[in-house]
């Protein structure tokens, strides 16, 4: 069927085609089941689909050579449709429809069909996102259950500040992906770029409960910030997340951010950082000969080497093989 040519997730090609049934198959098997209506001829027709999936998120990148119209089936999950290159019309059910061009992207709720009809040359960044996951991330913002289900203004400005960060989290993602051995090979690395980039859709595009997210944010006392310390101290190699944390100690994420913000004039990650550099500090002081300095840090819960290195030298003016050496008993 041909090579794929490029676009994000790039390293993560899934089809090159000019076969529409070829071409249908694999949007089925990414996203969801879709028809081309009126497809353009076999000479006509080319599709270009790069894909990956970041825990509960699936990231996709589709290009078109011709004007095509897709129609999908009832999605159940929600669905960002964000242009790159032509621009398309958009439309859920019966909905108002959407001008797609590199300034606009629609959002499309679960239950409801989608139809694109785009222009020559087009190409956009599809984004599916598990209805269970971002109602229990939009929850644990706000600390509760929610009243109704998740409903999102369907159409996203991506001039806006909230929109360009979210469009960084993507390239994030993009950047990470050409690595083998980059973040997403990193279960807690991965799992903290798909929270950035459900936070900032939530906090981005306007929806039924942004005004309950934009409340101020009552703190969690005393007790569960002493459980969740507790918590940390006792194991920081752990995968934590701030989610997780704050669901040990049963309080809401803003909650236990803003009381760690006031007693502690930090958050859970960065006070979880300095706890693992500490525990790594420790143990090179404690030996009596050469360790490997990357199993340390891997084993107290640092991905990333650089990262670590930097945070380290920031942290105690030196680098840790510095420290090492120094630890050595000296030679007779």
């Amino acid at each position: 069927m041909g090579t794929k040519t490029g676009g994000m997730f790039a390293t993560h090609p899934v089809a090159f085609s000019r076969d529409v049934d070829h071409a249908r198959q694999a949007l089925s098997d990414v996203f969801l089941p879709v028809d081309f209506p009126s497809a353009p001829s076999s000479d006509a027709f080319e599709m270009q689909l790069n894909a990956l999936v970041l825990g509960r998120i699936t990231c996709g990148y589709m290009r078109f050579r011709s004007a095509v119209r897709i129609a999908t089936a009832e999605a159940e999950n929600y669905h960002v449709d964000i242009p790159t290159g032509g621009r398309a019309t958009m439309r859920a059910g019966l909905g108002s429809p959407i001008q797609g061009t590199r300034h606009t992207a629609g959002i499309f709720m679960p239950g409801r069909p989608v139809q694109i009809e785009s222009e020559d040359g087009f190409a956009q960044l599809s984004l599916m996102i598990s209805r269970e996951q971002l109602q229990l991330e939009l929850q644990n913002l706000l600390g509760r259950e929610l009243s109704r289900p998740l409903e999102f203004n369907g159409e996203i400005d991506l001039t806006t500040a909230g929109a360009r960060a979210m469009m960084q989290a993507l390239q994030m993602i993009d950047e990470a992906s050409d690595l083998e051995a980059g973040l997403l090979a990193h279960p807690l690395a991965a799992q903290r770029l798909e929270q950035v980039l459900l936070h900032s859709l939530l906090f981005a595009q306007p929806h039924n409960h942004s005004a309950a997210l934009a409340y101020p944010t009552p703190t969690a006392g005393s007790r569960p910030l002493s459980a969740a310390l507790e918590l940390l101290r006792s194991d920081p190699g752990r995968s934590w997340s701030t989610t997780e944390l704050a669901s040990e100690v049963s309080v809401s994420v803003r909650s236990l951010q803003e009381s760690f913000r006031r007693s502690l004039d930090t958050t859970p990650m960065t006070y979880l950082r300095e706890l693992r550099l500490e525990r790594v500090h420790a143990e090179l002081t404690a030996v009596a000969g050469s360790v490997n300095v990357t199993e340390v840090a891997a084993r107290w819960g640092f991905a990333h080497l650089g990262r670590f290195a930097a945070a380290y030298r920031r942290k105690y003016a030196e680098r840790p093989s510095d420290t090492m050496r120094s630890a050595r008993p000296p030679t007779s």
